[in-house]
């Protein structure tokens, strides 16, 4: 199958030059091994059953050996090798003029053992499941970069060819590559599931050898599933875990943190700027994951279910629309968060650049619901506005002055075109966006 270019390659392409060795991290089966191979002339890969035993043996006794090889060198799973990394980053030091010779990639957020960090030596790039616009669904003619960019730009009259059918089929597909190369419609669906059973009876265990409980995995998967996109408190969720299963909170705690670390579970941090002195932020953290398919493979969902129950995958669709922005922002250096206060104004995402500027964004389903997303967001500005007004009134001392958002959007699920609104908010079709 041929390569197709993720967005993240740019960012790896900056990296390579400034690092000798680059950590590409994420989920199984997001295409970590395909995009490093693309740029190596060397692959060992520790999980290759003919030659694991060989390159294991080599690399406990002689780990400097397998740097001979031809370089860019990529070591596949490297963590079954922990040696390697301090070996790698050993010949970062001793050739500090070397750049993009080494490539590491692993399915676990949870590093072995190692003496020293890397910090420095060895860049960590994080790989997602593949966006809308990498997929095919968005033809990628709203550039969410672009829009920061240049005042000039005009989104007006793009056209979405992306219907809720496609979307309902895009949430539970998932971002896979392995996708893309099958044929049969309906069999494309079986990947996020078969990832999800995977998760559930294999790697749950085996990221650490600690026998763990194959149902309460499933159960917690199926919790998180039914509050994703929320910001469900963890006594909620707890509560929910343990209405079927007899599970103590340290040992749920210790679920999710594998599921963590083997990139199934992603929490949003909140965005916390003091627009009222008065007001309570809720500083709690938004549950998605790294993919909505697993989510709904948990919960046992197929495409036709939405047609009845266009709740569920309004929150589908935000987790699906927060993985492509993070996509976006590890390609941008930029962040991700959400915002909501105890008065009910929100943003579903805040895309702050590390210069500080930023977009507000609302996540909705259909058109019906984006004028009351623009009110909200207007009431943002005007919050700001009167803020920054009393903070200049003791021009001896003014108080703090906050940054008005560059950006104001709505992305809409089946809005058949961009556009500007008279107040500036721009609407966005799922269907057009890109990075």
């Amino acid at each position: 199958m041929k390569y197709i270019r993720r967005i993240i390659d740019e960012e790896i392409d900056r990296r390579v030059r400034a690092f000798n060795a680059i950590n590409i991290v994420g989920p199984k089966g997001c295409g970590k091994t395909r995009t490093a191979k693309e740029r190596c002339s060397t692959v060992i890969e520790f999980q290759d059953e003919e030659k694991r035993d060989a390159y294991l043996s080599v690399a406990e006794t002689a780990p400097a050996l397998l740097l001979k090889n031809p370089k860019p060198i990529l070591f596949d799973e490297w963590q079954d090798a922990p040696k390697i990394w301090g070996t790698i980053r050993k010949a970062c030091d001793d050739h500090p003029d070397a750049a993009g010779e080494y490539y590491l990639t692993g399915s676990t957020g949870k590093r072995p053992d190692i003496p020293h960090t890397g910090t420095g030596r060895i860049s960590e790039i994080q790989l997602y499941p593949m966006t809308l616009y990498e997929t095919g669904e968005s033809n990628g003619s709203v550039s969410l970069s672009k829009l920061f960019e240049d005042d000039h730009y005009s989104i007006d009259g793009a056209i979405s060819n992306v219907n809720l059918e496609d979307l309902f089929f895009a949430v539970c597909r998932g971002g896979w590559p392995r996708c893309l190369s099958i044929e049969d419609h309906d069999a494309k669906l079986e990947i996020a599931r078969d990832y999800y059973r995977q998760i559930c009876n294999r790697d749950i265990s085996s990221i650490d050898g600690v026998k763990r409980n194959n149902e309460w995995t499933r159960t917690i998967l199926w919790s998180y599933a039914r509050n994703m996109a929320t910001l469900a408190k963890k006594s909620v969720i707890y509560a929910d875990i343990k209405a079927t299963q007899s599970i103590s909170d340290p040992t749920i705690a210790s679920y999710i943190s594998v599921l963590e670390n083997l990139f199934v579970l992603r929490d949003l941090d909140a965005w916390t700027p003091q627009l009222r002195s008065k007001t309570a932020i809720r500083s709690g953290k938004k549950h998605i994951f790294v993919d909505p398919s697993i989510g709904l493979a948990a919960l046992g969902i197929s495409p036709d279910y939405f047609n009845n129950d266009l709740d569920l995958f309004g929150h589908a669709f935000e987790n699906l629309i927060l993985r492509d922005l993070l996509v976006f922002a590890e390609a941008q250096g930029a962040r991700v968060m959400h915002y909501r206060d105890d008065t009910g104004l929100e943003a579903d995402a805040v895309y702050q650049l590390s210069d500080g500027r930023y977009a507000l964004i609302e996540i909705k389903t259909g058109m019906n619901a984006v004028a009351a997303a623009e009110k909200g967001l207007l009431k943002f500005n005007q919050l700001i506005d009167a803020h920054n007004a009393e903070a200049l009134k003791n021009k001896e001392h003014p108080g703090v002055i906050y940054r008005k958002p560059s950006l104001l959007i709505v992305i809409c699920a089946n809005a058949p075109m961009a556009y500007t609104t008279e107040n500036g908010v721009k609407v966005i079709p799922a269907g057009c966006l890109r990075n």
